[in-house]
C-alpha cells in the first residue's frame, strides 16, 4: 500500500484537529456529560471511523479495506475492555465527575503518542527481522490464555485498582495536596508548588495506556502490516473513547463474558501470526531456513471471526444478565430489584462526589476502591 506523504500529513492533521476540538469545546469548561451528549459524540466518532474505512475500501481495494476494519474493530474492543481499568482508577481516586473528561482526554492523547512510537518501532523491526512474528504470535497466545483464565469480566467490579511501578514512583517523588483544586494539575500552598491528585490520576491513566499498547500493537500487526492502516485503526479506536466511557459506565458490568471473546480474538490472531512467521521463515533451525508452506488466514476470515466472536460474547452476556435477574427475583419474591445490582466495591463514577472534595473527607468506613482509606494508602503524601 503506497501512501503519499501528503496523505499522511492530512490524516495526522485531521486527527490532531479532532483532539484539539475536544480540548477547546468539551474540556475547557469542566462539566459532567449527559447521556445524550456522550451518545451523539460516540456515534459521530464511530461514523467518522467507518467513513474512513469505506474510503480505504474504495481507493485501495477490499483487501486493505478489510484489514482496516478488522484492525479497528479489534482495537475498539480492546479499548472497551480497558475502560474497566479507567473506571477503577476514577473510583479509587474519587475523581469528581466534572473533572474526569480532562483527565481522560489527556490520557488518550498520551496513548496516541505512545502507540505511534510503538508502531514506528514495530514497523522498523518487522521490516528487518521477520522472526519477530514468532514472538508476537506467542505473546498474543499467552495473553489470550491469561484473559480466559481471568474469567468473567464482572470480577473487575470487585477488584481494587493496583498501582503500577510508574504511579508508585510518581507518588514518592511528587509532593501532592490532600484535595482537588478544581481541574488544576498543580497549585500553590503556602508559597510552595504542589501537584494535585488530578495529576496523579492522569499519570495512572497514562501509564495504564502504555501497558495496554503492549497488547494492542502486536494484535493489530497480526491483522495488517501496513503502517498507515495500523496507525489509523489505532487512532480512530482511541478517538471517542472519552465519550464512550461516559456512555457505557454502569453498563460495563453487564459484559460478563467480554474477556472470553477478547481471549478468542487474541488467540486467533496469535495463531495467524505464527502461521505467517512460518510462511516467511528465515530461522536456520526451522526447515533449514526455508519458508514453510503453510496456509495463511485470509483477511475476510479474520474479520468474520472477530465479528462473530464479539457477537456471541454480547449475546451470551445479555442472556446471563437475564438469568441473574431472574434468580434474584426468585430469591426475593415481590422485591423491586434492579436488573444489575451496583457493585459493593464501587459507586457509579462521580456519583455523590462533591466538587473539589477532599480525599480525606471520605468516611473511614467507605468501601475499599471507592476512595476510602483502605484503598488509598499513602495517597495524601
Amino acid at each position: 500500500m503506497d501512501v503519499p506523504l501528503y496523505v499522511w500529513a492530512i490524516t495526522v492533521a485531521g486527527i490532531v484537529a479532532m483532539i484539539a476540538y475536544d480540548f477547546v469545546v468539551h474540556v475547557r469548561t469542566p462539566h459532567s456529560p449527559s447521556i445524550k451528549e456522550a451518545a451523539v459524540w460516540s456515534a459521530a466518532y464511530i461514523g467518522i471511523a467507518v467513513l474512513f474505512g469505506l474510503g480505504v475500501l474504495v481507493v485501495s481495494g477490499s483487501t486493505f479495506g478489510g484489514e482496516y476494519f478488522a484492525g479497528y474493530i479489534t482495537e475498539k474492543s480492546l479499548s472497551v475492555d480497558n475502560l474497566f481499568v479507567f473506571v477503577l482508577i476514577m473510583s479509587s481516586f474519587a475523581v469528581p465527575r466534572e473533572y474526569q473528561q480532562k483527565v481522560l482526554l489527556i490520557g488518550i492523547a498520551l496513548a496516541l503518542v505512545f502507540r505511534t512510537i510503538f508502531i514506528a518501532l514495530g514497523t522498523a523491526v518487522i521490516a528487518n527481522f521477520a522472526w519477530i512474528f514468532y514472538i508476537f504470535g506467542a505473546f498474543l497466545i499467552y495473553t489470550a490464555w491469561v484473559q480466559a483464565k481471568a474469567g468473567r469480566t464482572d470480577s473487575h467490579a470487585d477488584d481494587e485498582f493496583e498501582e503500577n511501578a510508574v504511579l508508585r514512583l510518581a507518588r514518592r517523588v511528587l509532593p501532592t495536596t490532600d484535595e482537588y483544586h478544581g481541574d488544576k494539575f498543580t497549585t500553590k500552598v503556602d508559597g510552595k508548588r504542589l501537584v494535585t491528585p488530578l495529576l496523579v490520576v492522569m499519570i495512572a491513566i497514562g501509564s495504564a495506556d502504555l501497558l495496554f499498547a503492549v497488547d494492542s500493537i502486536p494484535a493489530i500487526f497480526g491483522l495488517t502490516q501496513e503502517p498507515y492502516l495500523v496507525f489509523t485503526a489505532n487512532a480512530f479506536s482511541l478517538l471517542g473513547l472519552r465519550q464512550l466511557y461516559f456512555l457505557i459506565d454502569g453498563l460495563l458490568d453487564r459484559l460478563v463474558y467480554l474477556h472470553y471473546g477478547l481471549a478468542a480474538i487474541l488467540g486467533f490472531i496469535g495463531v495467524k501470526l505464527l502461521l505467517h512467521a512460518l510462511h516467511e521463515n528465515e530461522l536456520p533451525f526451522i526447515n533449514g531456513g526455508e519458508h514453510v508452506p503453510v496456509w495463511e488466514v485470509p483477511t475476510w476470515l479474520s474479520l468474520l471471526f472477530i465479528v462473530v466472536a464479539l457477537g456471541i460474547t454480547t449475546v451470551l452476556s445479555l442472556r446471563e444478565n437475564k438469568r441473574t435477574a431472574a434468580r434474584a427475583d426468585a430469591d426475593e419474591p415481590g422485591a423491586n430489584r434492579p436488573t444489575q445490582a451496583p457493585s459493593a466495591t464501587r459507586r457509579p463514577v462521580g456519583e455523590g462526589q462533591r466538587e473539589g472534595g477532599a480525599l480525606d473527607e471520605v468516611p473511614d468506613d467507605a468501601p475499599a476502591g471507592a476512595g476510602g482509606r483502605d484503598g488509598r494508602e499513602g495517597r495524601d503524601a
